[in-house]
């Protein structure tokens, strides 16, 4: 998958809170102290495979945090 987004930072997801509609995926930066999250449709998590203890990159750009799965 190719991305403009020029920050691709490792994380490890650490937690998914799910709502009715929206999801939060909580995610700790590797080698750092610094967490990060992202919101999605709830739907988002399972199409991506998403699951604690994953590793994936975090793409940032601008105000959007971006999750992918390669």
């Amino acid at each position: 998958m190719t991305h403009g987004a020029r920050n691709d930072i490792p994380a490890t997801v650490t937690a998914i809170k799910r709502g009715g509609v929206m999801a939060q995926v909580e995610v700790a930066l590797v080698g750092t102290a610094y967490r990060m999250a992202s919101v999605m449709t709830v739907d988002s998590p399972e199409e991506l495979g998403l699951k604690e203890g994953d590793t994936v990159p975090v793409l940032a750009k601008a105000v959007n945090v971006l999750l992918v799965k390669p």
